[in-house]
């Protein structure tokens, strides 16, 4: 009996600690339902905040990108304009390019309190990060505290990277769309009168290249690729485009491919083989981690993915006139949508205070230069609206990645970009057609021990094949046959799977 009544007892104490723990859960869930009082109460009627209302916090965010000497003296102007908006003071943290993604997994996996970070499709990446819990969820703190970045965004960006219909990142307002394409050196392509208008597919090179080879000598490059080189073909790639699996972008059966098996693949190996016994790239290209031809100027082609008046960007930056062809018409994907983002940790102890940040990020222009230019009169000079005019102290101790810094529309232009840039990128965007696989995300950890099998293949192969640097007669079937004992197969069966679920959901 006394047995029965302990475990009676017992029985009701979990069913107590059970109920406090869930309603501990849901206070702490990140979704920012209620937020704090003195959060809920700040935010008045029009979105604006009312930041008398608010206690004083201290946000730590982590940026990729170099460390810039005069970042304290920016961060000091920062602070005074964040504390008169919403009582916030921020302390920006850099991290080099090639780090940053392994210092932040580092940074997340020991649970170091910080607020606010820069992920993407190709940094810290998005996906995996927000499925095993890194990111809050950010739905509820949209809408009560970030009613701006709504109003700002393009519904694309957000609704593209939702992850089982739930945001976890707030996107970069700036292009949604991808599009590849030929950039060329106009110096060659004016002394040789070589004409590009009917120039699209890698095919379409040779007689161009042919010419330079024949006529230049040996350091000028015909096509200046290096070995992270891939020719463009028509797919919709799940795992990114190191991983041979995809969709045609014209799909009509919604099937994903083992793209090593396509004819448009064959093709292209085809004729990047030919290129690279011709000499038309650098014989050491399966191994060149980069080229520095925009630096040297020798160099006729190579391959970028562009945006609205991106010509005129490389050309001031060369010191030399750059022109392109397009290869495809822009589309719009889901690692596109999700190429700078933005994400609270679900660490933070502040996420009402991280989101109201983000929102002034997307909607004040003056905070939003702040960052990106710095101070006026020491980093830049105004000009006429909206221009500016960089001073030496920008380059030398404050340049940032602005792509990385939010809402891009409300940056400053510089002389010689078209005073409708903006309303390009808009109409860029809207001329996009969308990803077959838009919006959907593959969840790998159920084949997660083939993806890192398949993965280790890819570096075994996919440089030397896409570059021409070994015959495809004989390594493509090796290739094949790796990927398929690596499980190649079963990751098509899950991902296949997983998108059919999705899209009976989302039609």
């Amino acid at each position: 009996m006394f047995k029965k009544k302990l475990s009676l007892l017992s029985l009701s104490l979990i069913m107590v600690l059970s109920v406090f723990l869930a309603a501990c859960g849901s206070k702490d869930s990140g979704t920012g339902a209620a937020g704090t009082s003195s959060e809920g109460a700040a935010v008045q009627s029009d979105g604006t905040v009312d930041s008398s209302k608010l206690e004083p916090v201290k946000l730590k965010m982590f940026m990729i990108g170099p460390n810039q000497k005069d970042l304290p003296l920016v961060q000091e102007e920062i602070n005074k304009y964040l504390t008169e908006k919403i009582n916030a003071t921020l302390e920006l943290s850099m991290i080099d390019w090639g780090d940053y993604s392994q210092r932040m997994q580092v940074i997340t996996s020991s649970g170091e309190n910080y607020d606010i970070a820069f992920t993407s499709s190709w940094a810290f990446d998005y996906l995996p990060n927000a499925a095993k819990g890194a990111f809050k969820p950010l739905n509820e703190l949209l809408e009560q505290y970030g009613q701006g970045i709504i109003d700002v965004l393009d519904p694309r960006f957000l609704e593209g990277t939702k992850v089982n219909g739930v945001n976890y990142g707030i996107p970069a307002n700036k292009e949604l769309a991808q599009q590849f394409v030929w950039r060329f050196n106009k110096k060659y392509l004016d002394k040789y009168n070589l004409d590009i208008s009917n120039v699209t597919t890698l095919e379409d090179l040779e007689p161009l290249l042919k010419t330079i080879k024949e006529n230049e000598p040996a350091d000028v490059t015909p096509l200046a690729v290096a070995k992270g080189f891939k020719p463009y073909m028509p797919f919709d790639f799940v795992l990114g485009d190191e991983i041979p699996i995809g969709m045609y972008i014209d799909t009509k059966d919604f099937k994903f491919v083992n793209i090593l098996e396509s004819p448009e693949l064959k093709s292209a190996l085809d004729t990047m083989r030919k290129y690279y016994k011709a000499g038309y790239v650098r014989e050491d290209i399966a191994t060149l981690d980069g080229i520095d031809n925009m630096k040297t100027g020798k160099w006729l082609v190579d391959r970028e993915i562009t945006q609205p008046y991106a010509e005129l960007g490389w050309s001031r930056s060369a010191g030399y006139d750059i022109v392109t062809r397009p290869m495809q018409d822009p589309i719009i994907y889901t690692g596109s949508a999700a190429g700078s983002m933005m994400a609270i940790s679900s660490y933070s102890k502040n996420p009402e205070r991280a989101m109201m940040f983000l929102n002034l990020l997307n909607t004040d222009e003056k905070l939003r230069n702040m960052i990106q230019y710095g101070i006026e009169g020491t980093h830049y000079t105004k000009l006429d609206a909206p221009y500016i005019e960089d001073l030496p102290a920008m380059k030398d101790n404050y340049s940032m990645p602005g792509f990385a810094l939010g809402n891009m529309y409300l940056t400053y232009l510089h002389e010689g970009e078209p005073a409708d840039k903006w309303e390009a990128f808009d109409e860029f965007n809207s001329s996009a057609t969308t990803a077959p696989t838009f919006g959907f995300n593959f969840d790998t950890s159920p084949v997660k021990t083939e993806v890192a099998a398949i993965s280790n293949v890819s570096k075994e192969f996919i440089s030397a094949l896409y570059t021409g640097s070994v015959d495809a007669a004989v390594y493509l079937p090796k290739a094949q046959q790796k990927f398929k004992d690596a499980g190649m197969d079963r990751v098509i069966a899950e991902a296949q799977k997983q998108f059919d679920e999705w899209k009976a959901n989302n039609q």
